[in-house]
């Protein structure tokens, strides 16, 4: 029993041995932690006394865990000597030891400022010269842009029509197929961002559907309400015509239709 015991305490060692060989190997710990040496004697004396399989399977595989970690030991000094590595505490050390008088004469030998010479040349004078005359005059440079102010004003249907905005078809059939899109493209008792409705692939087609959007507001085929937290315009159509006065828009949404507008539109449809 006495000598059972005795094996199954070394066995115990050597899995302690292999485990920490393991740990070395896939957490990337410093291979120098293990002391090969004393594991190497552990081996040895352990030896002797395996009888069964098992036990001699155990001792080879710690013996090919060592192997291992005696590999990233010679790999670990072949890296540092190829690359000229120095210990930073033994720097340190030696940088301390030093006189001021000695490091400061060091690093006068290994100082190389970088020296620029520029010199005039007729060259280099004629082309500021000629710099300098181009260029305008102070007074007219600092000018403020002159932006002519465009005001707004009304466009009638007929207005439109001349500016290939709308087409010479019947204006309520016109207008009846476009109710009509906008229930199809609407869930049942929902409704459409404003955007999403208007929003065409040309920016004369997107003003064309805009304005055929207010002439439904205005007939009471639909409404448009505000989101004020989203800050989005939404388009409600309603299943049947309500009366003008009833359908009239109790407040009116002011909304940005420039070609800025629905370039920015288009982009964030693409992305």
């Amino acid at each position: 029993m006495a000598q059972d015991s005795i094996k199954i305490t070394k066995r115990e060692r050597l899995l302690r041995i292999i485990e920490t060989c393991r740990s070395v190997e896939e957490r990337g710990l410093d291979p120098f932690a293990v002391n090969v040496e004393e594991i190497l004697e552990v081996i040895r004396l352990c030896f002797p006394e395996w009888k069964s399989i098992d036990d001699i399977v155990l001792d080879a595989e710690t013996i090919n865990r060592i192997s291992s970690v005696i590999k990233l030991q010679s790999d670990w000094v072949k890296y540092r000597s190829t690359s000229l590595y120095r210990d930073p505490f033994f720097i340190e050390d030696r940088i301390r030891r030093l006189k001021a008088e000695d490091l400061a004469g060091i690093f006068l030998k290994s100082w190389h400022p970088v020296i620029e010479l520029e010199q005039l040349s007729l060259r280099s004078l004629a082309a500021a010269l000629k710099y300098w005359q181009d260029l305008v005059p102070l007074d007219e440079r600092w000018m403020e842009a002159r932006v002519a102010e465009a005001e707004a004003r009304y466009v009638s249907r007929d207005g439109l029509i001349q500016e290939r905005v709308l087409s010479e078809e019947t204006f309520e059939v016109e207008l009846q197929g476009f109710w009509k899109e906008l229930k199809v493209r609407t869930p049942p008792g929902g409704k459409i961002r404003y955007w999403d409705f208007i929003g065409a692939e040309t920016y004369q087609e997107t003003v064309r559907r805009a304005y055929m959007t207010s002439f439904l507001v205005t007939y009471g085929y639909a409404a448009l309400e505000e989101d004020r937290l989203e800050g989005e315009v939404y388009v409600k159509p309603f299943e049947t015509q309500h009366s003008i006065i009833g359908a009239r828009q109790a407040v009116s949404i002011p909304i940005s239709l420039s070609a800025d507008e629905w370039r920015k539109e288009r982009e964030a449809k693409r992305a």
